[in-house]
Parts: structure tokens; C-alpha cells; sequence
């Protein structure tokens, strides 16, 4: 059974991201390299929020649902299960290098 996961990253400044993936580890790996544009020129790269889904159109409904939310709104889903904004992903993957996270254009 697949699953697919609504994300939030956010900068050290809590510049937010909102994104949609099937792989979380994978999506997060590029996100650190640098890969993702806009990301990697606002050096967002801290996992603060995520669910979880076994459907794909549920995921992307959910992402666009967040997206149309006011900063407010999308602050609070964040501090509602992570009130210290900490990098849930950080035993996962190794601490991104900022000067990785420059754009290449």
C-alpha cells in the first residue's frame, strides 16, 4: 500500500513550504541538496509538519486546502503538534549545508 505525505519545511526566519510527496526521505534529500528552486534560495530546508495519507488525491486536495490558508492558519497547524519548530527529520537525514542551498539560477 503506498502512502503520500503533506509536508511543511520551514527556514530558520519560519519562511514556509508546502509540498506533496510519495517518498518523504527522498523529497527531503532534495530539498537539502538543493534541488527545489524556491527552497534552496530561501534556504528552507527543516521538516516541521507532516501527515500522512493512502490517497493520492486526498494528499493533493489536503496540500492545496493548506496552501489557500492565511500564514495564521498554517503557523498554528505547525504549533499545534510542533510548538518548538523542531526539525523532525533530523536523526533522518544528515543537517543540510547552507552553503548547498544556494540557487543555481
Amino acid at each position: 500500500m503506498r502512502q503520500f505525505y503533506v509536508y511543511i519545511l520551514a527556514s530558520r526566519s519560519r519562511r514556509l513550504y508546502v509540498g506533496v510527496t510519495n517518498n518523504l526521505l527522498v523529497r527531503l534529500a532534495q530539498h537539502r541538496d538543493g534541488q527545489c528552486a524556491f527552497t534552496a534560495r530561501y534556504r528552507i530546508s527543516r521538516l516541521v509538519y507532516f501527515e500522512c495519507t493512502a490517497n493520492v488525491m486526498g494528499a493533493i486536495a489536503r496540500e492545496k486546502q493548506i496552501k489557500a490558508w492565511r500564514r495564521a492558519k498554517r503557523v498554528a497547524l505547525v504549533e499545534s503538534s510542533n510548538p518548538t519548530w523542531d526539525d523532525l527529520a533530523a536523526e533522518w537525514l544528515p543537517k543540510a549545508d547552507p552553503s548547498s542551498l544556494r540557487s543555481s539560477g
